[in-house]
């Protein structure tokens, strides 16, 4: 199995919408941009994906301008294309048209030299929802520092 080596990732997507199911996607990318994905330079908050006419596309990306390009301006948060198998869009366009369910990148990675997206088909979560899994995770917390105070 290949190393991963993440650039970033999307935190409060766990907090914001229930994940059904992940999937990898390749990104298309400029020459300076995969210089500045290796450099930790990225960011997916307020990103989304999003098809359109059977391709998929990512939204709000930020990618910092790699410093030593000077020939070739970028903007930093263009939308780029997500490359993936036309059956796996299929049947993602069947899956976002349900009621609530939405794209989300959870986390960008280098896998093999090659650029990665991890899409999360989500649903989103609604604010007691979120309440919820915060008190869950505060109760966890509490007993385990419960046990490791008994040992």
């Amino acid at each position: 199995m290949e190393e991963k080596r993440v650039v970033c990732q999307n935190r409060k997507a766990k907090y914001d919408y229930h994940i059904e199911e992940l999937l990898e996607a390749g990104i298309v990318l400029q020459g300076p941009e995969v210089k500045s994905l290796r450099e930790g330079r990225a960011s997916l908050v307020d990103s989304y994906a999003r098809i359109k006419k059977g391709e998929v596309f990512l939204h709000n990306m930020h990618i910092t301008p790699y410093l030593h390009a000077q020939d070739l301006r970028i903007d930093p948060t263009r939308t780029r294309k997500l490359l993936l198998n036309k059956r796996e869009i299929k049947r993602l366009i069947g899956k976002t048209e349900q009621k609530g369910f939405t794209l989300v990148p959870t986390m960008v990675y280098f896998k093999g030299g090659l650029a990665k997206v991890e899409l999360a088909l989500a649903k989103g979560k609604r604010k007691y929802d979120k309440r919820r899994a915060l008190k869950e995770k505060e109760l966890r917390r509490e007993a385990d520092e419960a046990k490791k105070r008994w040992r």
